[in-house]
């Protein structure tokens, strides 16, 4: 499937990765939670759309605080999507059909019912009692510190049996690992080399960027700062680049995989320690940059829309930072992120704007990661009521906003809007039954109400669907090296309707895509520079319009135009 690039260790650089929440992709056993064999039934469906990695959310034993983000043992699968023989027949067979699989590696944290934890919290000097941080309370007994966590509240959770508070970063049954501790690390490795020996190709590696963290634990400037202020910002940790060294001398360099770390807090040029190959650390980074424009003065939760010079402006930097040294990862959403066409598309233009957050984020340079459903053009989710929800986040969100009595109707349309509900409703195989095809129980959660107008069924039946977009865009990322290989450069920057640029291979081949974000017509004048004297044809089109390159192009809503040139 991948040809491009003749160098075998590189081949995640032509890769086009599909991200898969298992619990909501497809149930088999009909429990109502999706499972490894539901993904076995679908590979025939994600082998049509030509992808050429998986990536699977946690599967391990996990008490599911945090969708699988807690986990208990790292050697067992959660049994509620399988046992180690269906993972191993999952593996088997997407190998056979070209497919190769990544886990989530969660390593900054573990769950409380860890074995670890349980151990670490009886005393001071037993085998794992430095195996996560703990602190001494301050003065009077109070919390070691002002830091606060993630998902809410303080940073700090008091444990009678050693009389010390433990650190967690999001939930306090997320308790967080010492990587200070040599033999906590060594039984990370271990852990990694089993899974990789096992089959697998790679890790999707949790918040890497916050496993080391600053032991003198200073106050943060405002009460229940994020915690992350100290151990992600501008050093992301004094011994990261340390850690991931040492990971990649002890496990990753003995295999072929891929590795992307979710680094939050972390600027393009911090990217370049973690991607540059000579530093051997991790093959790509997911940058946050283009996740934060659209925060408003409450954060996250609030319902501020993105601006596109600012959305430009963030892609180019990456581009441009990453281009030599480092790789860039692409995405629009995953399962912490609310679906793209309703974040950075437009639910009016559903399909054409699908079709064209697709033509723009594979025609970059980088490997693209396509969340499920988003081939199929999803939106969030309108959920009757706020009871419907089941992110602890989401939760935690509704409360203090209820608390500070903010308006209903607002609630609901931050909620609608940022949730992580929305990318983890299940996938709507069919618009036939109640559930969708998912399953034929109810699901462990609720599907999105516009299943019948939105499933895999009807898009499979539609030759102009965003499926069938998306599986061109993976196909020409497959054939032409100026996709995989080709500069970067941003055309029109202070535009607010059209994202311009160009791909150009060193053979001189180069592509112009031309984007619009407007939900109105456009004309639109083509920059001088790539009039000249170039012949440009037509390589997709994501409408059925019949155009022409010119200097000036008529852009129907949401319309996106990729030309080829050679010479």
């Amino acid at each position: 499937m991948m040809t491009t690039n003749e160098d075998s260790s590189k081949w995640w650089q032509q890769a086009v990765v599909y991200q898969v929440y298992p619990q909501s992709f497809q149930d088999s056993n009909h429990d109502g939670i999706g499972d490894l064999n539901g993904i076995i039934n679908k590979l025939p469906y994600l082998k049509k759309l030509g992808v050429d990695v998986l990536w699977l959310n946690p599967i391990y034993k996990s008490p599911q605080v945090d969708n699988g983000y807690d986990i208990s043992n790292y050697y067992e699968l959660n049994s509620d999507y399988g046992t180690l023989d269906d993972f191993k027949h999952l593996l088997d067979e997407a190998h056979q059909n070209e497919i190769k699989i990544i886990l989530d590696l969660v390593v900054n944290h573990t769950s409380d019912q860890h074995e670890w934890f349980k151990q670490s919290k009886k005393s001071h000097d037993n085998e794992f009692a430095n195996y996560y941080i703990w602190k001494d309370p301050g003065e009077n007994g109070e919390l070691p510190n002002n830091w606060g966590a993630t998902f809410g509240g303080p940073a700090w959770t008091y444990v009678p049996e050693r009389k010390q508070y433990y650190l967690h970063s999001f939930a306090p049954e997320q308790p967080e690992l010492n990587w200070e501790e040599p033999k906590l690390r060594a039984a990370i490795y271990k852990m990694m080399r089993y899974w990789l020996e096992f089959g697998v190709d790679g890790f999707r590696m949790d918040v890497i960027s916050l496993i080391s963290k600053r032991h003198d634990f200073p106050d943060a400037d405002d009460s229940y700062a994020y915690s992350k202020r100290y151990y992600a910002g501008a050093s992301n940790g004094p011994r990261v680049h340390e850690f991931l060294q040492e990971m990649n001398r002890e496990v990753l360099r003995n295999f072929n995989t891929l590795t992307v770390g979710e680094t939050p807090n972390t600027n393009s040029d911090q990217a370049i320690l973690y991607t540059d190959v000579d530093r051997h650390e991790l093959n790509m980074v997911f940058n946050f940059d283009h996740m934060h424009i659209d925060y408003g003065k409450r954060g996250k939760f609030d319902n501020k829309r993105f601006n596109l010079v600012d959305l430009k402006r963030v892609f180019t930097e990456w581009q441009d930072k990453l281009s030599d040294r480092g790789w860039n990862s692409l995405y629009w959403s995953n399962h912490d992120q609310p679906r793209a066409v309703t974040r950075f598309g437009s639910e009016k233009y559903r399909i054409e704007s699908a079709k064209t957050l697709g033509t723009v984020l594979h025609m970059l340079k980088g490997t693209p990661y396509i969340f499920q459903g988003e081939e199929l053009g999803m939106t969030d989710a309108k959920f009757d009521s706020l009871a419907d929800y089941q992110d602890i986040e989401t939760k935690n969100i509704i409360d203090l906003y209820q608390q500070e009595g903010l308006p209903e109707d607002y609630i609901k349309e931050v909620a609608y809007l940022r949730s992580r509900d929305n990318a983890r409703t299940p996938i709507p195989w069919t618009s036939e039954s109640p559930y969708a095809g998912f399953s034929d129980v109810r699901p462990w959660i609720k599907m999105n109400p516009n299943y019948p107008e939105i499933n895999v069924a009807d898009a499979l039946k539609n030759k102009t669907s965003v499926f069938y977009h998306y599986q061109k865009l993976i196909a020409l990322r497959h054939e032409l090296p100026v996709i995989v290989e080709g500069k970067y450069t941003l055309y029109d920057a202070d535009n607010e309707d059209v994202f311009t640029f160009t791909r150009t291979a060193n053979d001189g081949t180069m592509l112009l895509v031309i984007a619009s974000f407007s939900e109105s017509v456009l004309t639109y004048s083509v920059p001088e520079k790539l009039v000249g004297n170039q012949q440009w044809q037509v390589l997709l089109d994501s409408s059925a319009s019949e155009i022409d390159f010119n200097s000036q192009l008529t852009l129907q809503p949401y319309q996106s135009i990729v030309f080829m040139t050679t010479n």
